[in-house]
């Protein structure tokens, strides 16, 4: 019983409204802009720049801007190397190999930088999702998209200072300095991050599904959590808050919305997911789903059943295999005094 209310309970609001307006402008304002220049080949930059926002969500503005303009610079980095990576046309396999190191990177610098959200999921998805776009725009301009659109994010970060009820401080933060035995926690959560991504990103391979960068990303979010039970809990939630979604994304999908309405979809549900996604995960997953789909559908239109189709068997892999190494690492644990 108690982990069927730890599914389902929902935490009560803490101001989430701001930053959720924030990250549904930040979104919509690039993707409309590349909607009327006909450039619907760049909207997968402008989606994965607008991810600087996600950062620094209730920090004071100082604070905030410093850890937006590193969040924000450690995507494009992702965004860099995702775009030369789809440039020399790996292989599946090789791409698999190649996620699984930035999500170690990516876990690592994240941790270093103190973001939060921590971990790599956004820099699987975001290198996983450009590096294997067929037909790629020059790198200038999809650079430019990215850059462009994490400045926006950015200064829409600080559009609380034009309000001085809203205005917080400009004090500098204390300076962080980390410590080798941070430094060596870092590295340990990092490989077990590129473990996660790599396992099942193997197995989906193997099986010969497509978007196999899915259930990498569904297989680092059971990696988050304070213990064994929180986590398995949001492994759980990531499987049922992503079959809802999927039900919500059929209706936009099926009945063959214009690229506008596409659009309009795409800010709601980031707005719906940052409204929940520190209060109840599962429900978060329920926008999260049609959000990711949407923009992937928008950038390079593809069969809507076979996309839901890959949605559920990738995550469901994914969620699996992380909760799976989750549990092989708590028995081990637990075995330590024992045999000590």
């Amino acid at each position: 019983m108690s982990l069927l209310r730890d599914l389902v309970h929902v935490a009560p609001s803490a101001r989430d409204h701001q930053p959720a307006l924030r990250c549904a402008i930040g979104v919509a304002v690039p993707l409309s802009v590349v909607l009327l220049l006909g450039r619907l080949d760049l909207a997968v930059f402008a989606t994965f720049g607008a991810f600087a926002g996600i950062y620094g969500r209730n920090e004071p503005h100082r604070e905030r801007l410093a850890t937006q303009l590193r969040g924000g610079g450690l995507m494009l980095g992702v965004i860099l190397a995702a775009a030369l990576t789809g440039g020399a046309d790996v292989g599946p396999w090789d791409l698999v190999l190649l996620t699984g190191a930035v999500a170690g990177i990516g876990t690592f610098l994240a941790g270093l930088f103190r973001l939060r959200p921590g971990g790599s999921l956004f820099h699987i998805f975001a290198f996983a999702t450009i590096a294997s776009v067929p037909g790629q725009p020059p790198l200038w301009e999809g650079l430019s998209t990215a850059a462009a659109t994490a400045g926006f994010a950015t200064l829409l970060g600080q559009a609380g200072n034009l309000w001085p009820r809203h205005r917080t401080p400009w004090e500098r933060a204390a300076t962080y300095r980390p410590t080798a035995q941070h430094l060596a926690a870092l590295g340990r959560e990092a490989g077990l991050y590129v473990a996660a991504a790599v396992l099942a990103g193997s197995l989906a391979t193997a099986l010969g599904i497509g978007h196999t960068y899915w259930a990498m990303v569904a297989a680092t979010v059971p990696l988050v959590g304070q213990s064994a039970r929180a986590r398995v809990t949001r492994g759980l939630q990531r499987i049922l808050g992503t079959f809802a979604g999927l039900v919500l994304t059929a209706l936009v999908l099926l009945p063959g919305l214009a690229a506008w309405q596409l659009v309009l979809v795409i800010a709601v549900a980031q707005f719906a997911a940052e409204m929940f996604i520190l209060r109840q995960y599962a429900l978060a997953q329920a926008f999260v789903t049609p959000l990711a789909l949407v923009s992937t559908q928008l950038a390079h239109p593809t069969a809507p059943a076979g996309l839901l189709a890959d949605r559920a068997l990738e995550t469901s892999i994914g969620a699996c295999v992380g909760i799976a190494l989750v549990l092989a690492l708590h028995v081990r644990q637990r075995a330590r005094p024992r045999r000590a």
